[in-house]
């Protein structure tokens, strides 16, 4: 099979799907790799590193998604991506089509195999292809949150952990999946006193046994998050649905109860946010002030540390690569019940239901297409 690799072009993205010790697994099973010129360099991977592995470098994008009849990639294509998008090719990356009602169409249009990290879903529940960063952006969240909150970034100047006869910021963290749990053990170990909501009382119970003394845990309704908005200096939207838009849980209202100069770090804002207000920025531009409180919108926040988010995340997702590579889309699936719910979007067809549901389009039982 020929496999691309195109340099990902999202505004300060800098990760890069597959890495060399990747290419020359491929290569050794009798792949083809291509992979564009540069595409590996913002997370530390040279062109000579890749030809070293056995990959054939090129000089433009189009002709890798020209000649590739499999693309793996880290961010969802981009406009500019959507024309080189051709019937039959499976693109592998996260996808997020919730978030997005004209790229769910422009790849039903392109007539490709879409393939989501993000719904790639063990029998557990857990989601492999997500939790690398999950993990990367609740630690981020913390970290940023924390930089936010100083003076001279527009923030209420508050160190995070204070100091001996300070008290500590108070962080609230909305959701305790991996994205909550890593934020909550980053920000505790800071010295924060944090609070974290959920609704699940077993993964309260399980946190409770994880988590240092300094956190929190608390049952999720809507009395006990408007109780703690009001103590918040730092909130973090942490709240994922698999595959479907996050529910708007902090709504404009309620950024009246909290003080100013606070900050909210929406994680979940690739999927439309669970904060009424947020909107997606860059980090170019991360944050913007609304009602006095600094939101923090950046749809890719592991591409801030694209050596740490790359390693984490090819760890992940190279099993599953190389599967698809070997056996094609369908085998793959047929054969693995993880990977089958990885599918999107097959050749026009909407195949997952939360993105059929989000823009009220046909569904289809993707066993059907396998």
């Amino acid at each position: 099979m020929i496999v691309g690799v195109p340099a990902e072009i999202k505004t300060a993205e800098h990760r890069v799907a597959l890495v060399p010790a990747g290419v020359e697994s491929l290569v050794g099973d009798g792949h083809t790799v291509l992979v564009e010129q540069g595409a590996g360099l913002g997370s530390g991977f040279s062109d000579e590193a890749y030809r070293g592995a056995g990959a054939t470098i090129l000089s433009r994008a189009a002709d890798i998604w020209l000649k590739a009849e499999l693309i793996i990639k880290v961010k969802e294509p981009v406009e500019h991506e959507w024309p080189c998008m051709r019937k039959g090719q499976v693109v592998f990356t996260y996808f997020h089509f919730a978030a997005s009602e004209s790229l769910t169409r422009a790849v039903i249009d392109s007539g490709i195999v879409a393939m989501a990290y993000e719904t790639v879903q063990l029998p557990a529940g857990e989601l492999p292809l997500l939790i690398p960063m999950s993990e990367v952006a609740g630690r981020m969240a913390v970290q940023d949150g924390a930089k936010y909150l100083e003076k001279a970034n527009g923030g209420s100047g508050i160190l995070l952990g204070g100091v001996p006869g300070v008290l500590p910021a108070e962080v609230l963290i909305i959701g305790g999946g991996v994205v909550g749990t890593h934020a909550a053990k980053m920000a505790a170990g800071l010295g924060a006193h944090v609070t974290l909501l959920d609704l699940s009382l077993d993964r309260l119970r399980y946190l409770a046994d994880v988590l240092p003394p300094n956190v929190d845990l608390l049952y999720s309704n809507r009395l006990n998050l408007i109780e703690q908005l009001g103590k918040a200096d730092l909130v973090i939207g942490a709240v994922l649905l698999p595959g479907a838009k996050a529910p708007k849980l902090v709504r404009r209202a309620d950024l009246k109860l909290m003080k100013p100069g606070s900050v909210i770090v929406d994680v979940a804002v690739d999927q439309g946010g669970c904060i009424e207000t947020i909107h997606p920025t860059t980090h170019e531009n991360p944050t913007y002030v609304v009602d006095g409180i600094i939101h923090y919108g950046v749809a890719n926040m592991p591409g801030g540390v694209p050596r740490t988010s790359t390693l984490a995340l090819t760890n992940a997702t190279f099993p599953y690569a190389k599967r698809l590579a070997r056996n094609g889309w369908k085998k793959a699936c047929k054969e693995d019940p993880a990977l089958l719910l990885g599918l999107n979007v097959v050749e026009g067809k909407v195949v997952y239901p939360a993105v059929a549901e989000a823009f009220g389009l046909p569904l289809t039982d993707p066993k059907m297409l396998v």
